[in-house]
């Protein structure tokens, strides 16, 4: 079966990016960021983001390139058969990660289909902490809107790669850029807006702190959607004549910037309203729909925003669909079209119990945590930061000659910064990633 290709560069960066951008940007950063003291953490992220992230993000990007295949695949192809177990665990992680975050995209259409009927529209954000906490603790409600987020993202991945995942990729970006931009404007002119603006930007370094250090590099794992095999698997629809690096560069560079923007249109209207900057994974749908009803044309804008909120949680969940189909495709043969929608089924299962965990189930914990938080701890805490290490042991030691040949100039000599990157693949990434998840356990 001839392998699937991106139709351009530009798509490819398009679709790695809003693999990238998604939930993670412009709903998880943000109230992480608040949770851990605003400013030390912002410039902590971007140490991250900028050293590991990038660094991981063109070793992914080069090892699918090179070897055309989907994680499993790709570890077997440098390391042999042990190496494949490090391909199974990044497949389980993506879809472990879909089974709970389906669910928050079902939320992104509930908030939608409010904004419609214009029922959330109201400037008191007790009310809409109110609304948000009766719908996600309803047993039934957001099942209905998790089973249609994983419907879509499903009918995305079974059209294909360069009709369903690109297409969908490239269309309306530029428009979630324009439309951050403006609530931002908005967000800053709130009565208030400069104390959330300096709480944002004002490092504490006081406030630094080994759990610190571990929410740091776990959302950048998951901001950029590293350590599970997404970047591999769309490097290994890369033509052998694209720049990695400047791609993986282009990557790194559209959704740290969108962090840092989804950060200054969320946190000045969090001070401006006076709610805590701790509020957690409902901050964004408490807020967002407070500013709207200060705002001219709000519903429209309410409704623009929460649509293209769905589409960045639908680039970043038709990424992590892909790696499990692409693992069934290439390791036994099977149709896209049967594979898509039986593990959309089965990570629809998985996402009930997390669904319901945050309400009907919430006293069934383990380790402190319902199973909701759980998934999410154990894969962008755990089982991400685990790939990071592999992925750079095996570009560091095993394939870094292969890897150096890939990225090598046009003249043949290397990139001036490979020499650094090898030995930050091979001694300090692997090094800093364990000391972090050892000082956490």
């Amino acid at each position: 079966m001839a392998r699937a290709v991106w139709g351009s560069r530009l798509g490819f960066i398009l679709a790695a990016a809003g693999s990238a951008v998604g939930l993670g940007a412009i709903w998880k950063f943000p109230y992480v960021a608040a949770q851990n003291g605003g400013g030390a953490f912002l410039l902590l992220f971007l140490v991250m983001v900028f050293t590991l992230g990038i660094s991981i993000m063109i070793a992914e990007m080069t090892v699918g390139q090179i070897s055309q295949k989907s994680p499993v695949g790709a570890y077997r192809y440098f390391g042999g058969k042990p190496w494949s177990l490090v391909g199974y665990i990044g497949v389980a992680c993506g879809f472990l990660i879909l089974s709970f975050y389906s669910v928050v995209g079902g939320w992104t259409i509930f908030y939608m289909v409010q904004s419609v009927d214009g029922s959330i529209l109201i400037p008191d954000t007790l009310l809409l902490k109110q609304i948000f906490d009766a719908f996600i603790t309803n047993p039934v409600e957001p099942l209905g809107y998790h089973a249609a987020f994983m419907a879509v993202t499903a009918g995305v991945v079974l059209v294909g790669v360069q009709k369903g995942i690109e297409r969908v990729s490239k269309s309306l970006m530029l428009m979630l850029f324009l439309l951050i931009l403006v609530l931002i404007v908005r967000s800053l002119t709130l009565p208030g807006a400069s104390e959330g603006v300096m709480y944002f930007l004002t490092p504490d370094f006081s406030k630094v702190n080994a759990k610190m250090m571990l929410e740091a590099m776990g959302l950048a794992f998951f901001s950029l959607s590293l350590g599970m095999g997404c970047m591999m698997t769309y490097g290994s629809y890369v033509s052998n004549e694209t720049n990695i690096a400047n791609s993986a560069a282009s990557v790194v560079g559209l959704t740290t910037a969108v962090c840092v923007l989804a950060g200054l249109m969320i946190l000045p209207a969090v001070f401006a309203f006076k709610l805590s900057p701790a509020e957690g994974p409902g901050l964004t749908f408490i807020i967002m729909p407070a500013v709207f009803s200060h705002l001219g044309g709000g519903q429209f804008f309410a409704i623009l925003f929460f649509f293209l909120l769905f589409v960045a949680a639908l680039t970043s969940s038709v990424s992590l669909m892909e790696v499990v189909t692409s693992f069934f495709i290439d390791e036994f043969n099977m149709p896209r079209i049967g594979v898509s929608i039986i593990m959309a089924i089965l990570m629809f299962v998985v996402g009930i119990a997390a669904s319901l965990s945050l309400g009907a189930w919430k006293e069934y914990t383990l380790f402190g945590s319902n199973i909701f938080h759980l998934l999410d701890y154990v894969t962008s805490h755990l089982m991400m930061p685990f790939g990071g290490i592999m992925i750079t042991v095996l570009v560091g030691w095993k394939a870094s000659r292969p890897v150096a040949a890939r990225l090598a100039l046009a003249d043949g000599t290397n990139p001036w910064w490979w020499p650094a990157m090898k030995q930050f693949c091979r001694y300090i990434a692997p090094l800093l990633i364990l000391l972090v998840l050892f000082q956490n356990l």
